[in-house]
């Protein structure tokens, strides 16, 4: 799918975010020889090695990436993921000079790094953009072996902190970097889609009517009418779904058991709800 058109919004959000993810990796991984997979992962162990600045070696591992991804997915792709490349390559070996180390206590530094990295990531995707990394290498992967995409980051990510284990000599510091991996993917999705504090309600009633009307009159939240069909018996039967807010979930469970104590009740997590008296759409960044 290509990426819409990028504004000056666009480059000023991806900038943002990759300004907070270098202050992420200087301030807390790469002084503590966390390597938590991705190109930045491999260019701390190589800066711990030989001394080599991180940010360069970042740009210098993003370059063949960026030309496959031209090469792949077209020039407005190719210039996104320059700008973001760079951008945050320029920003981790600038901030490095004035950014203090804000804690040597290596779990620490694996949490808040990987805090502090998956806002700017998150906010890198959030505006369109892309710093290069893993990710293209995993569509290179992907393009010529047939593995996954999903899976070939996975590998990437592993293999890096597997090396940065076996260089470092320490096996806790592989962990603490899977531990900021784990922790920077969560919050790029939190980044990304924000936090949901509404609930999907599937509800299958031998009396659907009242449910439906107490729920629209009380509690003013449309009901969809869903066609559903039992697969033992066969019989066609009503499914009712709805959206509510976390605060009327104990009234709407009260409202089905008066209407249907036999109720069968699916209450599902959502991530994000737009419309209807919920959230808002926002124009596209």
């Amino acid at each position: 799918m290509p990426l819409p058109g990028l504004n000056l919004r666009n480059y000023m959000g991806i900038a943002v975010g990759a300004i907070i993810t270098a202050a992420g990796l200087d301030m807390f991984l790469i002084p503590n020889k966390i390597a938590a997979g991705g190109v930045s992962g491999l260019a701390t162990v190589i800066h711990h090695v030989f001394g080599l600045p991180v940010g360069v070696m970042m740009l210098v591992m993003d370059l063949p990436l960026f030309l496959y991804s031209v090469k792949t997915l077209g020039v407005r792709f190719g210039i996104n993921t320059l700008f973001g490349a760079v951008t945050l390559s320029l920003s981790i070996d600038i901030l490095a000079r004035f950014l203090p180390v804000l804690t040597h206590d290596i779990f620490l530094s694996s949490l808040y790094g990987g805090v502090v990295c998956g806002i700017g990531m998150g906010i890198v995707f959030r505006f369109h953009g892309t710093t290069a990394g893993t990710d293209l290498a995993a569509k290179l992967i992907n393009k010529f072996t047939g593995i996954s995409v999903g899976q070939a980051l996975l590998m990437v990510d592993f293999l890096v902190i597997t090396l940065a284990g076996v260089v470092f000599n320490s096996a806790e510091l592989a962990m603490y970097a899977l531990i900021s991996l784990f922790v920077t993917s969560k919050v790029i999705d939190l980044a990304q889609e924000g936090r949901s504090d509404t609930k999907a309600f599937f509800i299958i009633s031998d009396n659907p009517e009242p449910v439906a009307k107490a729920i629209m009159t009380d509690m003013e939240r449309g009901v969809t009418y869903l066609q559903g069909r039992g697969g033992y018996t066969r019989a066609e039967r009503d499914v009712l779904f709805c959206v509510v807010t976390s605060a009327e979930l104990s009234t709407l469970k009260q409202i089905i058991h008066d209407a249907d104590p036999a109720a069968f009740v699916i209450v599902a997590d959502t991530t994000e709800v737009l419309g209807e008296g919920f959230g808002r759409y926002a124009s596209s960044p």
